[in-house]
């Protein structure tokens, strides 16, 4: 890993942490989970262009495979390490530390990093990148809302449904395959922990997302039939 991307982490960091300060100021009655999870969606979006920038042939998104990293491929890396160096931080400062979160962190962290001092599989690694996050801005959109007063209305089931079959189609149906060309090819073995580890973690937020959505409809029905009765 060469100095000018170490440099961008640290950049990263300070610069995710400022944004989040500056955010407390603009939203001063908000909570600190709502202004953290500005600074997330923002980021979320960024990591999702920067990865799709650094894709080297449409043709073959995921191609080369196994291969040394591109700088736009190891820049988009560096923003994110960034990044979740500063969640990692800012999610034990919070009122309830969620300790699938913190281990979800480190796991990227690791394997992220990893991914960096090698500078290979970069294509992998961006893909990866891209399938965790175009999911995110739509988990934090349920959350604002929910603090926006909108909580148990059609616009936040409406968002969470959009997050559940977003996630859904990321994490499990391209996630696997990622992880599969991942495990197949001469990649470090580190890098391969990384990716097998990411897909148990979404595999298990798969099944805590599905169990949310039935028993938001669940209790819709419920609420319903006894709107109908009286």
């Amino acid at each position: 890993m060469d100095d000018s991307i170490l440099n961008l982490i640290v950049f990263g960091v300070v610069s995710w942490t400022t944004l989040f300060l500056l955010t407390r100021k603009l939203f001063p009655n908000r909570s600190f989970d709502f202004c953290n999870r500005l600074v997330s969606t923002i980021h979320a979006i960024l990591a999702v262009t920067l990865s799709l920038i650094s894709v080297q042939d449409w043709n073959c998104p995921l191609c080369p495979l196994a291969s040394r990293s591109s700088h736009k491929q190891m820049r988009a890396l560096a923003v994110t390490v960034g990044y979740l160096i500063y969640d990692f931080v800012c999610c034990l400062f919070d009122k309830q530390v969620k300790i699938d979160n913190l281990i979800h962190h480190l796991v990227s962290v690791v394997g992220l990093g990893a991914g960096l001092a090698y500078e290979w599989c970069g294509s992998e690694m961006v893909a990866a990148l891209c399938v965790t996050e175009i999911s995110s801005p739509f988990l934090h959109m349920r959350e604002i809302l929910k603090e926006l007063g909108y909580k148990d209305t059609d616009f936040n089931l409406a968002a969470d449904v959009l997050f559940a079959v977003i996630f859904s189609c990321a994490r499990m149906i391209g996630g696997p395959y990622l992880t599969y060309v991942t495990l197949s090819d001469d990649n470090p073995i580190l890098i391969k922990a990384m990716a097998s580890g990411l897909q148990l973690v979404s595999a298990f937020w798969f099944y805590k997302i599905a169990r949310m959505i039935m028993y938001k409809f669940s209790k819709r029905n419920k609420a319903k039939i006894v709107h109908l009765i009286r």
